[in-house]
């Protein structure tokens, strides 16, 4: 017998807890759905399409929605003979539209003929697309998923008004926006926001019985009869719910579960399986997260634990400044400006280490924010410590901590 030998007493298909997975019902999106559809008509029509812009955290179904009514609408446009292609592209890496250019004219073109990341004007980048484009003819739909990551946006004005600045004349496009970023739009110049955003859709956070709903569904296909109960379900989903409505998460979350039952080549998942599991990838996020932190970001997330220590949370970036250089000057660095150490606070409230509140308080007041910690102290400090790297020595980080 090999080391490796299958095991299918747990699982019957473990790839439908991952993320690429594609259900064949969505759930818990009726509304959004109907929204979406109605978007997508003058495809069907044989119109221009319009362009779509979808706002909502990650996990909350905006990637799913979209491959489920494109796989549709492609198969009903085949029925009503009308031409239509999809393109999708992740934007997590392409930062410029120049980068952007250069992966769509990739994506359109064969393997042997692809065209280099550099060395072309963006001009002529964009004429290569153009050209491909109407080769391609029809209706085209150009998935942005993580549009929120460009750093300008002229491709996104660019590819709305092509046909109408006579770059095109058989292809009609339409571009399909994704982003986390609910404040996306307010970033985008004047230009491209008239051109380009014509219907947006927000997708809120799942509650938790949309997420059992959508356990249930992926657990009947991935796990075999009997081997998931209603609690460990209804467990998942609760912490789901709990870690703003994401249904990754929680996917995620009984998959782990589903590898600690088979590790212990057990029949069923427990709700022990469940609190193990969340406790090991709690403890892999946070150490992952401050590992990809700069010296000057981890310095600043001990100043939050400094605050949150003496009781002082939520606070304000100005009033946490103070704190901040103090643990700077502990460890000989020159402290940051404001600006930039709240920089470093909002990566940290991206990352789910903290959490960023809007406050208005009116005239009087204005609009700030507050911070607090989102993660266990102790848990933060264990990955900290074992972290640190130019700002002093791990356990004296620990030292000073407890006497702060």
């Amino acid at each position: 017998m090999g080391l490796f030998e299958p095991d299918t007493d747990i699982y019957r298909d473990r790839d439908a807890l991952r993320e690429d997975y594609q259900p064949t019902e969505i759930i818990g999106r009726d509304d959004e759905l109907n929204r979406y559809i109605s978007a997508l008509q003058p495809v069907i029509n044989g119109d221009q399409p319009n362009n779509i812009f979808l706002y909502g955290k990650a996990g909350v179904g905006k990637s799913a929605c979209t491959r489920y009514l494109l796989d549709e609408l492609k198969q009903d446009a085949t029925r009503h003979d009308v031409t239509l292609s999809t393109i999708f592209t992740n934007c997590e890496d392409l930062n410029t539209s120049y980068q952007v250019s250069v992966e769509l004219v990739n994506e359109l073109r064969p393997p042997d003929d692809q065209i280099n990341t550099t060395g072309y004007p963006q001009h002529r980048v964009n004429e290569m697309l153009w050209e491909e484009l109407d080769s391609l003819g029809g209706t085209v739909i150009i998935v942005l998923d993580e549009v929120d990551h460009l750093r300008n946006d002229s491709i996104l004005y660019q590819i709305p008004r092509a046909r109408a600045n006579g770059n095109l004349d058989d292809a009609k496009v339409g571009i399909i926006g994704i982003s986390n970023d609910f404040k996306f739009r307010d970033t985008l110049s004047s230009k491209v926001q008239s051109s380009l955003c014509e219907k947006e859709l927000q997708f809120p956070a799942y509650d938790a019985e949309e997420l059992r709903a959508i356990l249930r569904q992926r657990a009947d296909t991935a796990f075999y009869d009997d081997v998931v109960s209603k609690d460990v379900l209804a467990l998942c989903a609760a912490f789901g719910a709990q870690d703003a409505g994401d249904a990754r998460q929680s996917l995620d979350l009984l998959m782990e579960a589903g590898d600690l039952a088979a590790e212990e080549n057990v029949e069923e998942l427990t709700e022990y399986h469940v609190r193990e599991a969340r406790s090991r990838m709690e403890e892999s996020r946070v150490k992952d997260g401050i590992i990809g932190l700069t010296d000057q970001g981890k310095l600043v997330l001990y100043a939050l634990l400094m605050t949150e220590q003496a009781g002082k949370t939520p606070t304000r970036a100005r009033d946490l400044q103070a704190r901040y250089e103090l643990v700077c000057d502990r460890y000989g660095v020159s402290p940051l400006v404001p600006r930039r150490m709240r920089d470093h606070l909002n990566e940290l409230a991206m990352l789910g280490i903290a959490n960023s509140t809007e406050r208005n308080e009116g005239e009087a007041g204005g609009r700030y924010y507050e911070y607090e910690l989102a993660t266990d102290r102790e848990l933060l400090l264990d990955a900290l410590s074992d972290t640190v790297d130019n700002v002093g020595d791990p356990e004296r980080l620990k030292q000073q901590f407890q006497r702060s």
